[in-house]
């Protein structure tokens, strides 16, 4: 028997065995199961009736919410694709994104109409356009349905055009990702990755039926790292964070008796050293799951120590659906082998790992010899979005190849040394060190730059420009910060800046950025180029 596995399944498995159940605490909106399933059909058939098709792409532009949770579900089940977009992105990326994944439902915050306004006369695919939660006083919102009325209008049963007419192989969701250009890529993710994906949190992570998971992990990060259909398959409950504030996290934590969290390593930093939590009455212990560039040994001493919570470390990519590697006590890891357990960790259930060399050779597992993490599974996505190239670059001979450089040990553990691609992981987002640099050439005095990741306590790692100046030329590191801002959102910006009278070259002119990140990593790093 051949029955295909697709994401909404989580949604109705949970309906109907715990219809009454908390399902999504949101401010002052607490929905069951059977609630969240009656508002998610109401937007299936609300699609429906606007025209949308199976493999038609819907947007998102929102903070978390339960209408970006509910997004996830109302578009799968009918067979949309959605299109989750980073806030956090200025307009003319969602201009480029939107295009080039034609998209045609826009459904944006009220917060991020203004946005799309700014660049609606230049949508090419765009017909429709709903906001959610807008004022009736907005009145820039020509032309916008609210969301509430929009799907109040439709039927709460199961849509017509339901599972029976879908594929495990069909997409879910375009995910854009910076990656290492100018430009972003589409991620295509299918049902079969994200449910077993899904079913890899579940285990790994020990996600359970009375878990409360905090999200303050913006949703549009690879759907949440699947915390979306995990929780939601095994009827846990979504308390949603609209805004990360370490005083609000304390807060939910207490009120809703939190047992879970998928954090950013600057935000599980800032939930530590909040200055009142003492103040707060905390019942549970929650389990905290960080993912990006990894935190000290130290903190992860810290967190356990001082509150007694537990850590989970995971490596994975938006290509990878995302969960590749886990880090947590195992037979080979001790609870307080603090080091280890700050390493990506080995490979989760489904997934096979390889650290490959320039050769296509494994490297020895010696904790000295680099390769590139390379995996191969289910997880792997379907290529990218109109960019056949691309995806050829990125799957060969049978093997994902990620771009991160790794050692590993005997127990095939790995540990993250660097990013071929140049990527920046700060606080969690990715950050293309070439698109930094393509805005700073844009100014008058600069000459030649660089930017790399340095450390930094609160995000991990944040960009650093060095730059050489023209002859004659004068400019301070503040005004080409601000330069910069001018141009890419802020997130990306370099936060300081550093002149040089040259860059390290080789000998045929190729930049060797390895050297310049020598004296802020050390060697102990082993970063390399």
């Amino acid at each position: 028997m051949y029955v295909p596995m697709l994401v909404h399944d989580f949604l109705h498995r949970a309906a109907r065995l715990y219809g009454d159940k908390l399902a999504v605490v949101d401010g002052d909106n607490r929905f069951t199961y059977a609630d969240l399933q009656a508002r998610v059909n109401r937007m299936s058939n609300a699609l429906l009736a606007l025209g949308v098709k199976k493999g038609d792409r819907v947007c998102i532009l929102s903070p978390n919410s339960h209408f970006f949770l509910e997004s996830f579900f109302g578009t799968s089940q009918i067979g949309a694709i959605l299109v989750p977009l980073n806030y956090r992105l200025v307009a003319e990326d969602h201009e480029y994104i939107l295009n080039h994944a034609g998209v045609t439902v826009v459904l944006a915050d009220r917060e991020y109409v203004s946005i799309v306004e700014q660049i609606r006369p230049r949508l090419r695919t765009v017909e429709q356009w709903i906001s959610a939660r807008q004022p009736t006083h907005e009145a820039t919102a020509e032309g916008w349905r609210d969301w509430d009325e929009w799907v109040g209008a439709a039927s709460a049963e199961p849509p017509p055009a339901c599972s029976p007419e879908l594929d495990e192989r069909d997409l879910v969701s375009i995910n854009y990702t910076s990656g290492t250009t100018a430009r972003p890529k589409g991620v295509m993710l299918s049902h079969r990755s994200l449910y077993l994906n899904a079913l890899n949190m579940i285990m790994h992570l020990g996600i359970h039926h009375d878990d409360v998971e905090l999200w303050t992990l913006p949703m549009f990060h690879c759907n949440g790292w699947g915390g979306v259909y995990a929780l939601t398959g095994v009827g846990g409950t979504h308390v949603v964070l609209r805004a990360v504030d370490a005083g609000e996290i304390w807060k939910r934590i207490e009120r809703e008796r939190v047992t879970f969290a998928c954090m950013a390593p600057a935000v599980l930093r800032a939930t530590l050293d909040y200055p009142d939590r003492a103040k707060h009455d905390v019942q549970t212990r929650p389990r905290f799951t960080v993912a990006g560039a990894p935190p000290p040994s130290a903190f992860i001493e810290r967190l356990e120590k001082e509150l007694g919570w537990d850590f989970m470390e995971i490596y994975g990519l938006t290509e990878t659906s995302p969960l590749l590697t886990i880090s947590r006590p195992d037979h080979h890891t001790k609870k307080e082998d603090w080091a280890r357990r700050s390493r990506a960790g080995v490979q989760g259930i489904g997934v096979e790992i390889a650290l490959l060399d320039d050769e296509g050779n494994e490297v020895p597992c010696d904790e000295k010899s680099i390769g590139e993490v390379c995996a191969r599974s289910n997880v792997v996505f379907e290529g990218y979005w109109e960019q056949p190239e691309e995806t050829a670059k990125a799957i060969r001979d049978g093997w994902f190849h990620t771009g991160d450089l790794a050692v590993w040990d005997e127990t095939r553990s790995i540990h993250i040394v660097d990013r071929k691609k140049d990527v920046i992981i700060s606080g969690g987002e990715n950050i293309s060190s070439p698109e930094i640099e393509d805005a700073l050439f844009q100014h008058p005095a600069v000459l030649e730059c660089a930017v790399i990741g340095v450390p930094h306590e609160k995000w991990g790692e944040t960009p650093k420009a060095l730059v050489v100046l023209r002859p004659g030329a004068k400019a301070t590191a503040e005004d080409l910060i601000e330069f910069c801002r001018g141009r890419l959102a802020h997130f990306k910006c370099p936060t300081s800046v550093d002149f040089l009278p040259e860059l390290p070259r080789t000998a045929t002119g190729k930049l060797q950025k390895y050297r310049l990140r020598e004296s802020f990593w050390g060697e102990g790093t082993r970063r390399v180029n």
